[in-house]
């Protein structure tokens, strides 16, 4: 079906030629083959953003640099790059991921500073040699490690003219993408257009096939014309270059009329000729056409170039009110006066007569705050458009919103990675031959090295002002960021709020509740809302598609679905639940996939394994053993509103706190094993737990303790206790465990509940007539009991006591969460509390013992009504997902924050957000929890 609709794309030349490539090798590569063995030069992986597939030579280009130099060439291994590693075997290279061996790299775009090998020639696009402020930290790190930076765009020839670029494929994908882009726009805005049918640049195998969509849409625009609301549709072209060149003839397809700029008011008085329906019109222009001397004089060539700042921009009232989609290819730089500035582009949106223009602009040439001063981040091929309402000063992603719709994709070449790859080997073979020959001195080469042996090469010193304005900075990854968080419940908010204050980050909140996701997601920029249904595979797989991390906090039996399509689409995840078998055994996939999927990084589970094993490493490093670890946590209302018979209100999710009582659980204490049956874990609670006089606390196993000793790297066989405990006030278990008695907190589907209210949903499980007698007949228990009227009122405050709404769950314990969550919220103007409170038993190197303690507690915020556990829930989520996005884990597979590259930074950040450990050591056994606690009921 293919080979129908495209021809096979052209096969493009080998390598360079001609008259100047001859004269520059033929003195220096007679000399070079008996002076020195040929380089070894490797070729790196990109690793930009998944899209990027290209390779700065291809096997064929590899096989003849073999050929003709007995160069050794090590290629990093990719299973995305265009051209696959066994192609690069066949071709005689080396597939290898260290390139600690080769003496030249090639790449295409930046590498990232902790990547870059110190004392290697390196052959890539750094986007330094402008002085670009995001990549001067970049450009320091080359010095700082004795790199020889070689830049392909500074390789020119005799007459300056470049000789190594991707020129005309950004041009063509640039254009392809804009026209796409204006076709949706349009749609949006309620209009169909014939552009509707063009797709973005990579989904077309060839460009043969681009130029048969192309005519495709031409004959639509002759048959049945263009919106008559837009016409004349004037697209207009700045610079001359490849990228021009390659934009114009994607568009030069399409029926057109060339006009010039003295041509555009008469065009608009005309606006109404049937000719406009049925043709666009181009315009091209150059620096003549958009400046003008500030003080009246004639334009000049030459003084424009040399004194740039005797002019001004006069394209936003000149050309701007006549175009509809500008298309962007000028070089740019400082000390000339901007295309347009942000003034200008709000006050032609603010005429109403100008609504129709200034739709869409291209901006191929993605100078970020450069000849366009509103366009300020490069947009990625998974997003590749933004929108700019410079009348409000927003920056936005809705398609139906106001706004000029910008495309500025900065690997635009990356859509046709094949053409674009065999077109730039081709160019760069003749400079990778003389390079591998050891031949620096190429007059091409060597005009384009940036630095070398730690100091900037004469005609780039100028750089050195810009590195000294730029000293202190990071490098500055100007690709925007992409998080789906999947769930918006309690814990959402702050974990939105900590992602949002980072300007370079988009989130899509995704849940089944599109309400409430939109309430949520209205409060922040940069965020929208969608709907998930995580049953729905195709749909999931598209959200998960769109974004860079993952963040689920759905319920935790359906974190396995989301991380299954994380793994098969190559995205990280987050999620605050604990591991369970079925996410465990998706390890080895992801690491397959190179994927951290960070589990456990909430509260608890979260940072009481992040604060347990900053202590343990500590302890380690000074040769001690640790011989007991006792963990208690808790998220509980606040001592002042425990207002009721359980002592608790639910700051998140009620279904997750009563199964969580149901529960088996084991733990290890003063060298005695100890089991607890699931179901049976309210009636073997601790009901004293020492950790502050002040707290009334009782406390629940939680879940298997033992199987946190190998992750913590603790020896259980040596140790005499490991524990981890749930925190509640005292009668709070007694209480849970009359309602499991009672059967209210069932699981098991045949207690499937429909009904009328929840007082009719107690009868139904009780039985009707006197309560406090059916109560205690069914707990056997005395009518005098205390514990019966604790109960009557504890449902009473439940409000299972009066006519309610209609109730229908699936099992009696999902009632139980619903009656529970309006009953016991904690109310406007109250607070919850989180208490994490660690104690380790440490036998030091010298034998003495000490007994060191870790310990958290945090209150919410009342007048704002965040929650600690929200805060202590969503933060860390929120930090983890933020050390993926930096590329801060290089540990693949299904983890936990027990490894020091997760907690030790996230440990350093949660304290910026005033979230601080207190640590206490003190020497004996007898004053440790361990030795005060009571562990046999």
């Amino acid at each position: 079906m293919l080979s129908a609709l495209c021809a096979p794309a052209a096969r493009p030349r080998l390598r360079g030629s001609g008259p100047l490539l001859a004269r520059l090798h033929r003195a220096s590569l007679a000399t070079q083959a008996t002076t020195r063995s040929p380089l070894v030069i490797g070729i790196r992986r990109e690793d930009k953003n998944r899209w990027e597939r290209r390779v700065a030579l291809t096997p064929a280009h590899v096989k003849e640099l073999i050929a003709e130099t007995g160069a050794q060439v090590i290629v990093q291994p990719s299973n995305t790059r265009i051209f696959n590693n066994a192609s690069f075997v066949a071709a005689g290279a080396t597939i290898n991921e260290d390139l600690s061996h080769a003496d030249a790299i090639l790449g295409i775009k930046e590498v990232p500073i902790d990547k870059l090998i110190p004392s290697k020639t390196y052959v890539i696009f750094s986007h330094t040699h402008k002085g670009q402020k995001y990549n001067m930290p970049s450009l320091q790190a080359f010095l700082d490690k004795g790199i020889r930076l070689i830049d392909y765009e500074l390789m020119v020839n005799e007459e300056g003219k470049r000789q190594v670029l991707f020129g005309k494929h950004a041009g063509y994908a640039g254009m392809i993408d804009g026209l796409h882009g204006l076709g949706q726009r349009l749609l949006a805005l309620g209009y169909n257009s014939p552009f509707i049918h063009m797709g973005q640049a990579h989904v077309y195998p060839n460009l043969e096939c681009v130029h048969t969509k192309l005519r495709h849409v031409a004959d639509i625009i002759e048959d049945q014309g263009l919106p008559d609301a837009f016409a004349p549709m004037l697209f207009t072209f700045t610079g001359s270059g490849n990228v021009t060149q390659g934009a114009r003839a994607i568009f030069d397809d399409l029926p057109h009329d060339n006009v010039t700029v003295d041509e555009l008011p008469f065009i608009a008085k005309d606006r109404y000729n049937d000719r406009y329906r049925r043709r666009l019109l181009a315009l091209q222009v150059n620096a003549q056409d958009y400046v003008e001397r500030i003080d009246g004089g004639p334009y000049s060539r030459e003084e424009y170039r040399e004194y740039p700042e005797r002019y001004r921009s006069v394209f936003a009232t000149k050309i701007a009110p006549y175009t509809s989609m500008l298309v962007n290819g000028i070089y740019w730089e400082s000390k000339y006066p901007r295309l347009m500035t942000t003034g200008d582009l709000a006050y032609i949106q603010s005429q109403r007569e100008l609504r129709t223009r200034m739709l869409a602009i291209a901006d191929i040439s993605c100078d970020i705050g450069g000849s366009l001063e509103f366009m300020s981040h490069a947009s990625t091929i998974d997003s590749p458009f933004f929108y700019v309402d410079a009348v409000n000063g927003l920056e936005h992603k809705d398609i139906e919103k106001p706004g000029v719709q910008i495309n500025s994709i900065d690997n635009l070449p990356t859509e046709l990675p094949f053409e674009a790859s065999k077109h730039f080997g081709d160019s760069l073979y003749p400079y990778a031959k003389a390079l591998a020959l050891g031949d620096l001195k190429h007059p091409v080469l060597s005009h384009a090295i940036i630095c070398q042996d730690g100091a900037l090469a004469k005609q780039h010193k100028h750089l050195e002002k810009s590195l000294a304005q730029s000293s202190g900075l990071r490098v500055a990854n100007t690709q925007r960021k992409r998080v789906l968080l999947a769930g918006s419940g309690m814990v959402s908010q702050p974990l939105v709020d900590y992602l949002a204050s980072s300007k370079d980050t988009d989130i899509t909140i995704a849940s089944n509740d599109l309400s409430e996701a939109k309430r949520l997601a209205y409060q922040f920029p940069n965020t929208v809302a969608a709907l998930l249904d995580v049953s729905d595979s195709r749909a999931l797989d598209q959200l998960i598609k769109d974004c860079d991390v993952v963040v689920s906090l759905v319920p935790a039996h359906l974190h396995p679905r989301l991380a299954d399509a994380a793994i098969r689409r190559g995205k990280h995840m987050v999620t605050a639940s604990y591991i369970s078998p079925e996410m465990q055994s998706l390890d080895q996939a992801a690491r397959d996939a190179q994927v951290s999927i960070i589990s456990e990084i909430g509260l608890d589970p979260g940072i009481d394994h992040c604060s347990a094993m900053k202590i343990i490493d500590e302890a380690k490093s000074r040769g001690g053993k640790i011989r007991s670890f006792i963990s208690w946590c808790g998220g509980l209302a606040a001592p002042e509103h425990s207002d009721n018979q359980i002592g608790y209100k639910f700051s998140w999710s009620p279904r997750g706190v009563l199964t969580a009582g149901l529960n088996p659980a084991q733990y290890k204490a003063n060298g005695r094993m100890h089991q607890i049956a699931e179901g049976k874990l309210f009636e073997n609670r601790f009901s004293s737990v020492p950790l502050y006089p002040g707290f009334a606390f009782e406390g629940l196993a939680n879940r298997d303790s033992l199987q946190y000793a190998e992750p913590y790297g603790l020896e259980l066989e040596n140790m005499d206790t490991m524990f981890r405990g749930t925190l509640r006030y005292e009668g709070y278990s007694e209480i849970m465990d009359c309602l499991l008695r009672l059967g209210l907190l069932s699981l098991d589907p045949k207690s499937h509940v429909s009904a009328a209210s929840a007082t009719e949903f107690l009868h139904n499980a009780i039985g009707k007539g006197d309560l406090r007698h059916l109560l205690a007949q069914r707990l056997a228990l005395s009518s005098s009991d205390p514990l019966v009227d604790r109960l009557h009122l504890a449902l009473e405050e439940f409000g299972m006591l009066s006519s309610g709404s209609p109730i229908t769950a699936p099992t009696s314990l999902d009632a139980m969460s619903k009656i529970l969550q309006t009953s016991l919220k904690l109310n406007p103007g109250e607070r919850d509390i989180v208490c994490l409170f660690h104690e380790f038993g440490i036998e030091n190197l010298d034998g003495s013992y000490s007994v060191q303690t870790s310990s958290l507690v945090a209150y919410g915020d009342a007048e704002s009504g965040e929650t600690a556990m929200a805060r202590t829930v969503g933060v860390p989520a929120a930090i983890a997902a933020r050390l993926l996005l930096e590329d801060k884990v290089a540990t693949k597979g299904v983890l936990r924050p027990t490894i020091k590259e997760i907690y030790e930074p996230l440990l350093q950040r949660l304290e910026a957000k005033g979230l601080v450990f207190a640590e206490q050591t003190k020497n004996g056994v007898h004053n440790s929890l361990q030795h005060r606690m009571k562990w046999t009921k």
